[in-house]
């Protein structure tokens, strides 16, 4: 039995092999993009096992391209779908499987350096995980942002 409490990390409950199910149901904005890429419905896309297996392209190619970075850009982003796309990153963004923490890590995280800003405009949507994450990566990268990882 483990001694984390129920519900603790989600992340650890999610087989990686549903995780692309659990962006289509989080983030139905994705369905064209999952439907595209795999040439077939996003409905049945998602189950199939090559999704899981291409988790990296999935997460780049039809959620951080296609709908996570345009709301970050936006000058009017829908908060309601920021919100949502947030509180999927946070379900797998600790996962104990490296095929999905480091899909995350490159395909969401890593793509809020390409532009100044963007961390700063994901930063009221993250939650503690993914913040703590996004910590760790601008340390990494020796990034200081005044309000998030510097303070003034």
């Amino acid at each position: 039995m483990s001694d984390v409490p129920a519900g603790e990390n989600p992340a650890q409950e999610i087989p990686f092999e549903e995780i692309p199910a659990l962006l289509l149901s989080m983030v139905p904005e994705c369905a064209d993009s999952i439907a595209e890429m795999f040439q077939q419905p996003a409905e049945t896309a998602v189950l199939t096992e090559d999704a899981a297996v291409m988790l990296y392209e999935l997460l780049a190619g039809c959620f951080t391209t296609p709908v996570l970075m345009p709301q970050l850009r936006s000058d009017s982003p829908d908060t309601h779908l920021l919100t949502r796309c947030w509180d999927f990153v946070e379900r797998i963004v600790d996962h104990p499987t490296q095929h999905v923490s480091g899909a995350v890590y490159f395909e969401v995280l890593d793509q809020l350096l390409i532009d100044s800003g963007l961390v700063e405009a994901a930063w009221p949507y993250m939650k503690e995980r993914t913040r703590a994450r996004t910590l760790l990566m601008l340390d990494d990268f020796d990034v200081r942002l005044p309000g998030i990882n510097r303070h003034y």
